[in-house]
């Protein structure tokens, strides 16, 4: 809250800090630095190929700053796995390793209309969601 003896800049920077530290997801900093470790390169490197200075990959290392979508991108372009560094899980979308009726499915799937396959992706993540509550 602002008191009269705190400066207006002194309190707008602090409420700054706080909005920042809740717009970073637990983990996102350890899993950053997992990624540049894979990639074996150093912050600065990292950061400079990301298109930020070693200084602020550092605060997102430390999860101190939330990083961009522009830093993001270039992480993609780097081969960082984003949804991994965001989520915490890791995706496989290697496509040789889809079994008989997946390759059914998505072949299905490229036929339908944009509004099918929504509802077919909801309807999947719906049953999936059931199958993980309910195995059987």
């Amino acid at each position: 809250m602002f008191d009269e003896k705190d400066s207006w800049a002194d309190f707008c920077s602090s409420q700054l800090i706080l909005i920042k530290k809740m717009l970073i997801a637990s983990g996102v900093g350890e899993r950053l630095r997992e990624e540049r470790e894979r990639l074996d390169m150093n912050q600065t490197d990292f950061g400079v190929s990301a298109g930020v200075s070693r200084g602020t990959q550092k605060a997102y290392e430390l999860e101190s700053s939330s990083p961009d979508i522009r830093y993001l991108s270039g992480l993609q372009e780097l081969g960082v796995d984003v949804h991994y560094v965001l989520t915490g899980s890791r995706v496989d979308t290697d496509v040789s390793k889809l079994n008989e009726a997946e390759t059914v499915v998505v072949g299905h799937m490229r036929e339908m209309s944009d509004s099918d396959r929504a509802t077919l992706a909801h309807l999947a993540f719906a049953m999936a969601k059931v199958s993980v509550q309910d195995p059987k």
